[in-house]
């Protein structure tokens, strides 16, 4: 399971946060910056990792059952 959490600017993707590298990806000049910033504080990351628990793996289970 991967969690992804995407960043919009005028309906352009220019970062992503994904789970399975463990830090953000930029994929315009602006991105890249953002990235680099963002990928700097190890709160902000540890954050997101917990996200994929909350958010992921613990409604496996639920998703799972309902189908």
């Amino acid at each position: 399971i991967e969690y992804i959490r995407s960043v919009y600017y005028n309906k352009v993707e220019y970062a992503r946060f994904s789970s399975s590298l463990g830090k953000f990806v930029g994929f315009t000049e602006f991105g890249l910056k953002a990235a680099d910033y963002w990928n700097s504080d190890a709160a902000l990351l540890a954050a997101l990792n917990a996200d994929k628990e909350r958010y992921c793996l613990n409604n496996v289970g639920n998703e799972h059952r309902n189908i």
